[in-house]
């Protein structure tokens, strides 16, 4: 979806989209006009994440519905219990979805009913990435969590992607300004400006899928030792500068 804000900076123009296309498709057509230059200039912004996203599901299934809700309550109990034991308040936890459905047989041509199963996606963020191991192995332990995946992100990805736009119109005022000089002229002020911002793919490093307990004295996670991957905001420009 496009989002167009227009800004007044210096008497300009600057029209803000945030896409998600690669940036060769965003280039725009435009009419030379005398004593005008037309760049076009790209720009991003590093920084390292901020917040993790632990998300995972709880998923039991018994013959009869009462059994499956009190397994699933039990289960709940004891991610609590595991976010209390590493610092957490279970409250920071939040339910994306909570299913209970009917489970058939559906090899047999009356398609049985085999039972009921009850999930629940849930998901928290953390601050401190230290408690992101204890919590995951936690997860792997318990034998009706499944789905564990982590996802790195950056809270204030705004502020980044004003910082990806500032890069991406410096670099296009400076390469304005070296084609002045070339041609003997002086740049002058910015008179239009179009501006696309790319958000980054989510940064997931690994995906856990329901496994038995560690074996004692077992080898390290294969991400142990390794630091989250940095979020990457881009943005291209194309600029109109008057020639004086």
């Amino acid at each position: 979806m496009k989002k167009r804000n227009p800004w007044l900076v210096a008497l300009a123009m600057i029209e803000l989209v945030t896409v998600a296309a690669p940036l060769a498709t965003q280039e725009r057509t435009f009419t030379p006009q005398p004593n005008t230059v037309w760049v076009g200039a790209d720009g991003k912004f590093e920084s390292e994440p901020d917040t993790v996203l632990v998300q995972f599901n709880i998923s039991a299934q018994e013959e009869k519905l009462a059994d499956a809700n009190e397994r699933a309550s039990r289960a709940a109990e004891q991610v609590r219990q595991l976010l209390r034991a590493n610092g957490i308040d279970p409250k920071q936890a939040q339910v994306g979805r909570f299913a209970v459905e009917p489970v058939y047989d559906y090899k047999n041509p009356k398609r049985k009913l085999v039972g009921y199963r009850v999930e629940a996606a849930i998901s928290v963020k953390l601050k401190d990435f230290s408690k992101v191991g204890p919590i995951a192995e936690g997860l792997a332990n318990m034998d009706v969590a499944s789905n564990q995946s982590i996802t790195y992100q950056l809270e204030d990805i705004e502020a980044a992607k004003i910082k990806a736009v500032e890069d991406a119109l410096r670099r296009a005022h400076d390469e304005a300004n070296a084609v002045a000089r070339a041609g003997g002229r002086v740049l002058g002020e910015l008179s239009y400006a179009s501006v696309d911002v790319f958000e980054p793919t989510p940064v997931r490093p690994m995906m856990m899928a329901r496994e038995a307990a560690p074996a004692a004295q077992a080898a390290p996670p294969p991400t142990a030792e390794f630091g989250a991957q940095k979020i990457t905001v881009t943005a291209h420009v194309n600029a109109l500068y008057a020639l004086k």
